[in-house]
């Protein structure tokens, strides 16, 4: 059975963006606790990688968590620059730190701003190089993919071993319900 999905994107149009990381500074205050209390570019979604010879700057957001490294090392020339293909990544991996939670090394994923009417860094992008898109798609209805807590505690136990989430879980629960 099919069913209709509203999916979300960032177009980035390279050629606009200035290098203002405005994008960061907001990402990361909308995402503090409590919201908009601290400004700690570690914790944005978006981050604007640059090429300094050429004066090239390319905004990539997060996506999905990636269990593992991937296996392909592609590289792409760009104007004659040579460019690792974890560069232009959206991924949070094990084989870097970009996109992780800088305290808990909790991998960080794009929401585009839940709750707010488009992403708060295509609003703040005053170049416009970020254009945000919503479209439908069909999709089956069994193609749900796992929720956030599933992929932070996946996480957490790669990390810190599943017995010691579940007594950390365990003394949570106690915690809360006094």
């Amino acid at each position: 059975m099919k069913k209709t999905k509203i999916i979300k994107n960032i177009i980035i149009d390279v050629d606009k963006c200035n290098g203002c990381r405005a994008c960061e500074v907001i990402c990361s205050s909308f995402h503090a606790m409590p919201k908009y209390s601290n400004n700690n570019p570690e914790r944005s979604r978006i981050r604007v990688i640059h090429e300094p010879l050429r004066d090239v700057y390319v905004p990539i957001y997060a996506g999905e968590y990636a269990v593992a490294e991937c296996a392909g090392r592609d590289k792409y020339i760009i104007d004659g620059k040579e460019y690792d293909e974890c560069a232009f990544c959206r991924a949070s991996c094990p084989s870097r730190d970009l996109f992780k939670e800088p305290d808990s090394g909790l991998p960080l994923k794009c929401d585009m701003c839940e709750g707010e009417d488009e992403p708060l860094c295509v609003k703040w992008c005053l170049a416009e190089a970020l254009i945000y898109e919503e479209r439908e798609v069909e999709i089956e209805e069994d193609e749900e993919a796992p929720d956030e807590i599933a992929i932070g505690l996946e996480s957490l136990a790669n990390k810190h071993g599943m017995e010691k989430v579940i007594d950390t879980i365990a003394q949570l629960s106690k915690t809360l319900k006094s």
